[in-house]
């Protein structure tokens, strides 16, 4: 994950509060959007959770948050849960996770 002097430097984010390993930014996604995003790099993870009041974020939103709070050469997963392990405190709101100590493990190229 970039560092939060990385992330204060783009353009699109306000940070509206941050501490050591993280922080809570509005995050201009289009032209009229914003959406709200936490990031933190705690226990070992990278994590970006980015939710709208009203609807979830599509692909190409989660993708423009993923090159803003991870470098180009970082792979970042969302991930779906066996059914028993969901925890779903807000409708609409996506995460990106990535495993600090270890690479995510990636089909070969041609299969994606």
């Amino acid at each position: 994950m970039k560092s939060i002097a990385e992330i204060k430097l783009h353009p699109n984010i306000i940070i509206c509060d941050h501490s050591v390993d993280g922080g809570i930014a509005s995050v201009r996604i289009s032209s009229i959007r914003l959406a709200k995003v936490i990031f933190s790099t705690g226990c070992g993870w990278d994590h970006v959770s980015v939710s709208f009041p009203d609807r979830c974020c599509t692909w190409e939103e989660m993708c423009r948050v993923k090159d803003m709070f991870f470098r180009e050469d970082e792979c970042v997963v969302q991930y779906h849960p066996p059914k028993s392990q969901y925890v779903n405190n807000h409708p609409y709101v996506l995460h990106l996770w990535r495993p600090q100590n270890e690479s995510v493990p990636m089909p070969p190229v041609w299969m994606v």
